[in-house]
């Protein structure tokens, strides 16, 4: 795993958040995610895209000082789990100008989900840097995701880190809980499948996932979790950015653990 403080661009990433529990629990997936936090040091802000935030028609970004933790339902043990990272009006205000001509909405009521604090709490536990959520407009198609997440790619210049949080093969309906390291084939397939896209830049592949192969509706069957990685992708720098994926484990045979990384290679990284 590449660690150090970039000295120009930040990187983009995709982490594989799986369950909420992974916000205190200690395995190899939560260890990946305080070494990547530790080698890219304190931004200037982190911009996340969560697969928990979805919004029909619009997209909305968090503009509050101080953005409350929000739980699930799903996580009873986890009701008094708090993050309190402050939020920033100064990157919400950039998003929105970035994002120009699509309207973007301020968000006073929506907060830090666990896409969010599942993560960050690994990779800054002190909670000491600034924080704020886009929604994921799920009216629009894949590509407009996309195309719209590209305006965003000024960000990493300006101190920015981009975190996409979701998981790439996400089925719930077919997981077992019991098997915590198996994985079904057609997951791993799939799994395959999208990790050479990525590594090829087949775009179009990206975006029209039956492309992958028959396994896609089985490891995608609703969209939310795999919106995120199209809005880290989008800032990718095909002659610029380095590559790397990390933790490509399935988990409970139909969840996707693996988080992809894009080191932009002129900055200083340690192999």
């Amino acid at each position: 795993m590449r660690q150090s403080v970039p000295a120009l661009r930040l990187p983009a990433l995709f982490i594989g958040h799986g369950l909420a529990s992974n916000a205190v629990d200690d395995n190899v997936f939560t260890e990946s995610w305080s070494c990547l936090g530790s080698g890219i040091g304190k931004p200037r802000g982190v911009l996340v895209i969560s697969a928990h935030w979805m919004t029909a028609g619009s997209i909305q970004v968090t503009a509050m000082e101080r953005p409350r933790t929000l739980h699930g339902e799903h996580n009873p043990t986890l009701q008094s789990f708090t993050y309190p990272a402050p939020g920033s009006s100064e990157l919400a205000a950039r998003v929105r100008e970035l994002l120009q001509p699509e309207a973007v909405e301020y968000s006073s009521d929506w907060g830090l989900d666990e896409g969010s604090w599942t993560v960050l709490s690994h990779f800054y536990p002190a909670a000491d840097v600034p924080v704020v959520q886009l929604s994921l407009n799920i009216s629009e198609p894949m590509a407009w995701h996309f195309y719209t997440a590209e305006k965003l790619r000024m960000l990493r210049s300006e101190g920015y880190l981009i975190i996409g949080s979701g998981n790439l093969v996400h089925n719930t309906v077919m997981a077992d809980y019991d098997a915590d390291n198996m994985a079904y084939s057609w997951a791993l397939r799939f799994q395959k499948n999208i990790a050479e896209a990525i590594r090829e830049g087949r775009h179009e592949d990206l975006l029209d996932l039956t492309s992958l192969g028959q396994e896609s509706g089985l490891a995608v069957p609703s969209p939310e979790h795999y919106l995120p990685l199209l809005y880290v992708l989008a800032t990718r720098d095909m002659q610029d950015d380095a590559l790397e994926f990390i933790t490509p484990q399935c988990i409970y045979g139909s969840l996707s653990m693996m988080s992809v990384a894009l080191w932009p290679s002129a900055n200083p990284q340690a192999e």
